[in-house]
């Protein structure tokens, strides 16, 4: 028996009841009925139902409009002179896709979605202008953008629907429309309401799904086919505004990581104290310079100026300069910072390994305080890790480093890099509402905890189990090709290399031998050898033999406590040395973790990947424990929260949340009723 697919047109039949007077729906009447060859959704989702619903329309134009916009009547009165540009050459070729301003309405929710209502006005209207004339590269980036049917029927669609590869399905429509002869236009007389996400975290996945894309149009052949028809303008006009804008955002990134391991190699090679003694670099002003203007492009402060341009035509510079202060004031630099570290995790991560996902945001008109695990679980990888990388290689270099000491340009430099390390750690929680709310903080750690320690399974979901969220949060790694593992392997390295350079500075190792590097790896794995042994034995001893358990992790702190006291009293080493020992030793077990997660068929083979989880569990421990701190430690004081709620978010969320708080209150006292 072969099953068949149809793709069906119905509307609503309604028939009257006997009982009621009113219409009820009784079967839903088929208008049109189309047999497809199998089934309908082989790839993503949205672009599927577009290309399968565009049968069912009649007409010479398409519009298409996303759930979350709205449209205005007197918008609609103008769509019959929309329409005749259709007839009208704009250049040498009649319009395929009249592309449309959209009004973005959220604006007024938080100061998030004010920022990303800012930046989204910008982009559709100045920077969709510019694309159109005179550059002549614009593409469909979302809807309501009106298509010309017949055109884009007979040339595959409004959409291309390819799994993985065609996750931004809007640009390909224009992608293809502008390959196969079509011309793309904008118009500002008419505008359609969009509504944007409201909360950081709703932005972070629209903003990975964006990146993903982005990484998946890099790799596909709709860009290299356009970079080698177009002219030489319009090629670097359409990379610069499409895939270009994320490598660059790529290379800001990786500017920062090769400064701070730069200068950590001139530090502890000596070769910064050297360079600085010869008279040649004493007064070195233009490099000062060069070193301080970066720090400006770090702050996200070029991010807002295409804002402040539109701002200032439609309203005025004053009021746009007014806006811009406004919106620093309410740390726009740090939302912007903070999302040029989402931007270039999803992006490299997406040319590494693939595996580009559709993110779903809800998009909701939602103001909600969100639990530490589900902030830890969103952005441990993107921001956190890299934040902590970032904070320790800026301790050592402060600890080592000799030059630019009394100088402004090093202030500059280290206040942006601190900037941009305080921003990626602890922006989530700095934008979360209550989020230093003492109450809202103990339910925080202990849904935390639980989460940390529970087990994960088969059917249990990485909101219950860190285990379970740990393993999908590796799946990227399991279809990537050998060039992405190999790739994972030679950037873990590098923190072997960091270790190199620091233990010949502890003030205990006087020897430059390479035998001081190999002691070093020694304690390393005595470390790793005696969490493998305390975790077979709280699962062999822990339940049956406490008595022995406890004795065994006794014994082991007696042993440790010993050798840190020869250490001192004999070898004379100091607590800057165990600082730097620490700072040295941590970074090299992440590396040693993540060549085991790359490598995972090969742990599991031999046995070892119940002690690569082990030990990824106990950094995740740590990690979880260093971001609390500071926000229990502000979550003490009453005025941080109030600050917060004030210059954060506007008066109407302010009074959202206080609208909450006592409706949360009232149902509290209801459930306490119920209970006597």
């Amino acid at each position: 028996m072969e099953t068949a697919y149809y793709s069906t047109l119905v509307k609503v039949a309604l028939t009257k009841d006997s009982d009621s007077a009113d219409p009820v729906q009784n079967l839903d009447q088929v208008i049109y009925r189309i047999k497809l060859p199998g089934p309908a959704m082989l790839g993503e989702g949205k672009p599927e139902n577009q290309n399968h619903a565009i049968i069912f329309t009649r007409g010479e134009g398409l519009q298409t409009i996303d759930m979350n916009q709205d449209n205005y009547m007197e918008e609609a009165l103008k769509m019959r002179n929309l329409l005749q540009e259709f007839l009208t050459e704009h250049g040498v070729r009649h319009p395929s896709i009249l592309g449309v301003r959209e009004h973005i309405f959220t604006g007024s929710v938080s100061s998030l979605a004010w920022f990303m209502s800012n930046q989204e006005h910008s982009f559709v209207t100045i920077g969709q202008r510019l694309l159109a004339n005179p550059l002549k590269v614009r593409f469909h980036y979302g809807h309501p953008d009106v298509f010309d049917r017949l055109f884009h029927l007979t040339r595959g669609g409004v959409s291309k629907a390819s799994k993985s590869i065609n996750l931004s399905e809007d640009i390909f429509a224009g992608y293809n429309s502008t390959l196969r002869g079509g011309n793309v236009t904008h118009h500002e007389y008419v505008q359609v309401g969009k509504g944007r996400d409201v909360g950081l975290n709703q932005i972070s996945k629209f903003e990975a799904k964006v990146a993903n894309g982005n990484g998946e149009q890099t790799l596909s052949r709709d860009i290299y086919r356009l970079g080698h028809r177009f002219d030489f303008f319009r090629m670097l006009s359409c990379y610069f505004t499409t895939v270009g804008f994320y490598f660059s955002t790529l290379l800001t990134v990786v500017t920062v990581y090769v400064f701070l391991y730069g200068r950590l190699y001139l530090a502890l090679s000596g070769l910064e104290e050297g360079l600085s003694t010869q008279r040649r670099f004493i007064h070195n002003h233009p490099l000062q310079v060069a070193l301080a203007s970066q720090s400006l492009v770090q702050l996200g402060f070029l991010m807002a100026l295409p804002m402040m341009m539109e701002i200032g035509l439609e309203r005025g510079f004053g009021k746009a300069l007014s806006e811009f202060i406004m919106m620093n004031l309410q740390l726009a630099a740090v939302f912007f910072t903070f999302s040029l570290g989402t931007k270039t995790h999803y992006y490299v991560r997406m040319l590494l390994h693939g595996g580009a996902q559709y993110r779903g945001t809800g998009r909701g008109f939602v103001v909600f305080h969100a639990k530490f695990a589900e902030n830890y679980r969103l952005y441990s990888r993107s921001h956190f890790v890299k934040g902590i990388e970032l904070m320790i290689l800026l301790i050592i270099y402060q600890l080592f480093g000799q030059s630019y000491r009394s100088t402004i340009a090093y202030i500059f430099v280290t206040f942006s890099m601190w900037f941009l390390v305080l921003t990626w750690l602890f922006a989530p929680f700095l934008f979360n509402p209550s989020g230093f709310e003492w109450a809202k903080i103990v339910d925080d750690w202990s849904d935390w905890n639980k989460w940390i320690s529970n087990r994960g399974g088969i059917g249990v979901s990485p909101d219950k189990s860190w285990e379970s969220w740990w393993e999908v949060e590796q799946e990227h790694l399991k279809y990537s090709g050998t060039v992405g593992i190999f790739v994972e392997i030679i950037l873990a390295l590098r923190f072997f290399i960091y270790q190199y350079g620091l233990v010949y500075h502890l003030h205990i190792t006087g020897d430059k031998s390479i035998l001081v590097y190999l002691i070093s790896w020694l304690v390393i794995l005595v470390v790793l050898l005696v969490m493998k042994t305390v975790s077979v034995g709280r699962r062999r001893f822990s339940a049956d033999f406490q008595l022995f358990f406890r004795l065994i992790k006794f014994l082991i702190f007696v042993s440790f406590t010993a050798i840190l006291i020869v250490l001192i009293v004999f070898l004379h080493m100091t607590l800057r040395d165990i600082f730097v020992c620490f700072l040295a030793f941590l970074p090299t077990g992440w590396g040693i973790l993540l060549i085991a997660q790359a490598c995972k068929p090969v742990a599991r083979r031999v046995g070892l990947w119940g002690s690569v989880r082990a030990l990824a569990r106990a950094y995740e421990i740590i990690m979880g424990v260093l971001l609390f701190t500071p926000i229990t430690i502000l979550a003490w004081f009453p005025f941080v929260s109030e600050f917060q709620t004030r210059m954060l978010f506007n008066q109407a969320f302010s009074r959202g949340l206080q609208i909450s708080r006592i409706l949360g209150g009232q149902k509290k006292e209801q459930a306490s009723r119920n209970k006597d």
